[in-house]
């Protein structure tokens, strides 16, 4: 399926940051989710909710086939059970990246299945060796880091670890753990953002930053454009300090 109407700025736009990024040590990160109105992911934590609309699902697509790619939590996989791949337009499926400290994702996971790239799960020493075992079986690559604040993966050092192979872009898709995670650590450098005309009154995607970050952080986007797709509105921005060349 070719781009629709409204889209093909922001993948422009989405590309042009990822060529202008640049580095060596860690790929280009891109936030891309769909939220509520009222800024939220699902209605209610553990429980899967569709929110945006075909259009943006075809959006969503589209980013993927963009990125190297796609890194998600666990707790993603274990609602979700998504496959992560690439349906609803042309392209290569990014490779997988399961931020699993406790390595609790399930061995029949439907985005272990697909043929494509070695998928990745970021744990820490604190997992078990019988769980990695486990998951290595089916063809996993189970990637240690260090412990965060939190006593969670440590998300720079798994861009470090991708980079090193390699991968210059990533697309980050959630859940709001992942998303605050990567807000607080500055590692994120554009959002794609579908808002649907809809209120949740559920889980938020960003939590509370001041947790994981200064007092006074507040990531600011730049270079800002809205784009009405279908009933939703995406919106794509760049955050301060990683803008795109002109």
């Amino acid at each position: 399926m070719g781009s629709m109407p409204g889209t093909e700025l922001i993948l422009e736009r989405a590309q042009r940051v990822i060529e202008a990024c640049g580095r060596a040590d860690r790929p280009c990160a891109t936030l891309s989710y769909a939220q509520s109105l009222d800024g939220c992911i699902t209605a209610q934590a553990g429980e899967s909710t569709r929110i945006s609309g075909e259009e943006s699902m075809v959006l969503t697509h589209q980013l993927r086939a963009a990125h190297q790619a796609i890194l998600v939590g666990v707790g993603t996989v274990l609602v979700d059970d998504p496959r992560l791949d690439v349906r609803l337009t042309e392209g290569q499926d990014p490779r997988v990246v399961i931020v699993d400290s406790g390595l609790r994702t399930p061995t029949h996971a439907r985005c272990l299945q697909l043929e494509r790239a070695t998928p990745w799960i970021a744990t820490t020493s604190r997992a078990s060796e019988e769980s990695r075992e486990r998951l290595q079986q089916v063809g996993a690559r189970v990637v240690t880091t260090a412990q965060n604040s939190t006593g969670g993966v440590d998300l720079e050092e798994v861009l470090r670890q991708l980079a090193a192979e390699g991968v210059r872009s990533v697309m980050i898709e959630g859940g709001a753990g992942i998303i605050t995670s990567m807000l607080a650590a500055g590692l994120a450098d554009q959002v794609v953002l579908t808002i649907a005309p809809t209120m949740l009154g559920g889980v938020r995607a960003v939590q509370d930053l001041r947790q994981l970050g200064s007092a006074d952080l507040r990531p600011r986007l730049e270079q800002v454009t809205t784009h009405p797709l279908g009933d939703d509105w995406i919106v794509h921005g760049v955050f301060r300090g990683h803008g795109m060349t002109s």
